[in-house]
């Protein structure tokens, strides 16, 4: 190989790697979520029973969310007990959900505007007809820097911020929007609580009627 062609072959493969990290820091860098994501994670799955559960077990299981989502339509995120947010996230665990690393003002429930894509997108899937008639659970989640009472009432005001938003913009149904606050107390990294990926916004489809769709 002549020193021509080492010298063209180095820098060919400084070439290469450096537009290998561009592209890695781009994909790192975008957290925007698109309509057709949000939608493929938060379709119900068709509901699947073990040979001991019958549909009348299926039925009043539903009877009973159904019941216990009523009581919490149209309540103040803030007058949310401990144990109605307990409830709600033991609900939610097994439905269709999705993260979305909405972030925020500094201090503020103020939605950041590199976010605002991701919130559009959000409002675009929830008015999809295909997520038509369901009850979707909005919970906002903080990090770990910052005291407990200071990081839930932080954590309400966000999710109030992005229900409210979409009721707004998107013509959605306020009581079909339950909007929860869990502060710190659910972090997503528990091992690095600063992390920014805690700081999110979860959205849970709490219906599986549509999944007979």
């Amino acid at each position: 190989m002549t020193r021509f062609d080492k010298f063209f072959g180095l820098k060919a493969i400084t070439l290469s790697a450096a537009l290998s990290m561009t592209a890695g820091l781009a994909l790192a860098g975008d957290n925007n979520v698109t309509t057709g994501q949000i939608l493929d994670a938060l379709k119900p799955k068709p509901a699947t029973r073990g040979l001991s559960v019958g549909p009348q077990a299926d039925t009043t299981a539903q009877a009973k969310e159904a019941t216990f989502l009523n009581t919490v339509r149209n309540r103040s995120t803030r007058s949310l007990s401990t144990g109605e947010r307990e409830q709600i996230a033991e609900l939610a665990a097994t439905k269709p959900k999705i993260d979305l690393e909405i972030q925020f003002d500094y201090n503020s429930a103020n939605i950041a505007k590199t976010s605002m894509s991701s919130v559009q997108a959000l409002g675009k899937a929830l008015s999809d007809p295909a997520l038509k008639g369901s009850t979707f659970v909005v919970a906002g989640h903080t990090d770990a820097i910052g005291g407990e009472e200071y990081n839930q009432g932080l954590s309400e005001r966000r999710a109030d911020t992005i229900k409210k938003y979409l009721v707004q913009n998107y013509g959605l149904n306020g009581t079909d929007l339950v909007t929860v606050g869990y502060g710190k107390t659910k972090l997503k990294d528990t091992a690095n609580g600063a992390d920014p990926i805690n700081r999110r916004v979860q959205v849970v489809n709490m219906d599986t009627k549509t999944a007979s769709k």
